[in-house]
């Protein structure tokens, strides 16, 4: 089953009331189109990714620099935008079903995301949907007054995004039926047979203004947790010299089993820690002749997948590099540019202290360099 995964992302957020509009607003350093895009792609089924979007935010987009993402200028309707992303697919071999999803609901988790694609095997089309438990009123209007009618919400609910359907069947309704579209791509079915409504999520709701996103910050906030590091190695001559991943110049060098970084080492051991994944000497032993002078950034790069994996952003870095020699402060900014890349976080998200012992013990008498980590992690799903 190949299915290609749609994000609506061409509207004009006006709602919203925001110079940025919705689809790049950030969170732990990820806009929305960056947390859906990474949910997707923790699916094999999802073999094609598209971002339908507003051609006035395109240098927006690209400065996210999305890779093996198809991008499909939108429409000025929601509609439109699914028919353009729909109308390119039919080109296109190998997709037979899918997803469409808005970009403003973010929060949806991976367990809903693994339901909708189990039950279309079987199904024309899955919808999540939610219950309404408020009191639901309409309102009729003459030219006398105006009336307040109850309805009877048990008939009532609320449909959500991603909604699953085979490609040539939604493709055809979107041709031939697209007068009868109201607000998402269900109501062009008038059968709903082999069609089914599973439970949504209530957290899965739809960012529509500021209060909105307020709340799905403040439930990332309540997902956060923190891990240390710390690393110590011996300084001898006639060895290199890394911190963080950079190789910086000086008579003395670390000993150890693979590179002797140790702020890459004490990074990489306090993103475990705060993701509850061990520490690095259970995941790379120094037992192992496989990682005798291996580079610590390539054993960072693999706990900073791991970490995705597990359905984590890594929120921020802090760290002290606790040395006599060399001095810290010529290569920080260096330093910080090079972990930016390695663990894919803004450079204003990590800090550098450069730290001494005042020449007490063997750090202050340049027989040994340390360094200590504290990280931040935040659970998306």
């Amino acid at each position: 089953m190949s299915i290609c995964f749609i994000i609506l992302a061409g509207g004009k957020s006006h709602r919203f009331k925001s110079n940025i509009g919705k689809p790049y607003q950030k969170i732990a350093g990820k806009s929305l189109i960056e947390i859906n895009v990474n949910k997707a792609r923790k699916f094999k089924e999802i073999t094609k990714i598209i971002v339908v979007y507003n051609k006035k935010d395109l240098k927006r987009l690209k400065s996210l620099r999305l890779t093996n993402i198809e991008l499909i200028n939108g429409g000025k309707t929601r509609q439109q935008s699914t028919f353009n992303a729909l109308k390119y697919l039919t080109n296109k071999k190998g997709i037979s079903k899918v997803l469409i999803h808005d970009v403003a609901r973010p929060n949806f988790s991976l367990k809903l995301l693994k339901s909708i694609i189990v039950n279309l095997k079987k199904m024309r089309a899955v919808i999540p949907k939610i219950e309404i438990q408020d009191a639901v009123k309409y309102k009729i209007e003459s030219s006398l007054n105006e009336y307040i009618i109850g309805k009877n919400r048990e008939s009532l609910f609320l449909t959500q995004t991603p909604q699953a359907f085979y490609l040539k069947e939604i493709y055809h309704l979107h041709n031939t039926n697209h007068a009868k579209y109201k607000d998402d791509d269900i109501s062009l079915y008038m059968n709903l047979d082999k069609v089914k409504f599973i439970e949504g999520e209530k957290n899965n709701f739809k960012i529509t203004d500021q209060a909105d996103f307020l709340i799905l910050k403040d439930i990332y906030k309540s997902n956060i947790s923190v891990g240390i590091g710390f690393d110590v190695h011996r300084l001898v001559v006639n060895k290199k010299l890394y911190l963080g991943g950079l190789k910086i110049k000086s008579h003395l060098g670390t000993l150890g089993h693979s590179d002797g970084d140790p702020v890459l080492h004490s990074i990489t051991d306090a993103v475990l820690g705060a993701a509850n994944m061990g520490d690095i000497g259970q995941l790379f032993s120094d037992k192992n002749k496989k990682y005798k002078n291996i580079r610590s950034t390539i054993l960072l790069k693999k706990v900073i997948n791991k970490l995705k994996l597990k359905g984590y952003y890594l929120n921020n870095i802090d760290i002290n590099i606790i040395t006599q020699t060399p001095k810290i402060k010529k290569f920080k900014n260096k330093i910080i540019a090079n972990i930016s890349k390695i663990c894919e976080i803004s450079k204003n998200k990590i800090n550098i202290k450069g730290k001494t012992t005042e020449k007490l013990g063997v750090i202050g008498q340049e027989k040994a360099i340390a360094c200590e980590a504290i990280t931040s992690v935040i659970k998306y799903d």
